[in-house]
């Protein structure tokens, strides 16, 4: 890369006064100095990206390998599973009982009145403590709680 001492530095300083002149100087110090923060972000940001790139290639190659695993497996568990099943049935001689589905006894409605509303409360501690059971109208309840009138 580019090697740059303090000598270079002062020369290139010296250079860009002269050319540029002290009164734009700074302005345009300000627009390199932004220049290069976003140039360097790019740069960053493209190491990222091929970082996560070889991370995902990586961590595919490792899917694969788990997923051929996970089959050989399951090949190696199936087969010895069929042939646990037809020892089984040669030396217990139940392959017809096993070759039919158990039976059970037929669903029953339980008969329940479905429409009718339990509460978790029973009827009885409500009327004990005087917990209303009954919902009342608008007009109901106008008529039983206005006051009487005295003649």
């Amino acid at each position: 890369m580019i090697d740059l001492g303090i000598e270079k530095m002062m020369v290139i300083g010296a250079v860009a006064l002269i050319v540029i002149g002290p009164e734009k100087l700074p302005r345009v110090a300000r627009t390199v100095g932004t220049l290069l923060g976003k140039a360097q972000r790019y740069v960053a940001d493209v190491k990222a990206e091929v970082n996560r790139s070889i991370e995902l290639e990586e961590l595919k190659k490792m899917k694969d390998t788990v997923e051929t695993a996970a089959r050989d497996v399951e090949n190696s568990i199936q087969t010895s599973a069929s042939d646990f099943e037809k020892q089984w049935s040669e030396a217990t001689g139940t392959a017809q009982a096993l070759a039919e589905p158990p039976s059970y006894p037929e669903y029953r409605h339980p008969r329940k009145k479905w429409r009718l509303k339990q509460g978790a409360t029973p009827n009885w501690y409500k009327a004990r403590n005087g917990v209303r059971t009954k919902a009342l109208s608008g007009a109901a309840r106008v008529a039983r709680y206005r006051p009487q009138k005295f003649n």
